[in-house]
């Protein structure tokens, strides 16, 4: 039996010096700027929740405080 899961993940991640969005091998929202790219995630999960589908956005790369 094979397990389904519970909800969608969209990954946010830098690759080859753009970051971009990944979601079932397919990538999208490809911008040098972070911000754009974690937009372009939070949209399509949106679009995902209105339709019924639980979504978990996560953004590699981001630490959540400064290093020296």
């Amino acid at each position: 039996m094979r397990m389904l899961p519970d909800r969608a993940v969209l990954t946010v991640t830098r690759h080859d010096g753009v970051w971009r969005v990944e979601h079932e091998g397919e990538t999208f929202g490809h911008s040098p700027d972070k911000e754009i790219a974690k937009a372009a995630a939070n949209r399509h999960a949106r679009e995902m929740q209105d339709r019924g589908r639980a979504c978990q956005v996560r953004v590699y790369g981001e630490h959540g405080f400064w290093a020296a």
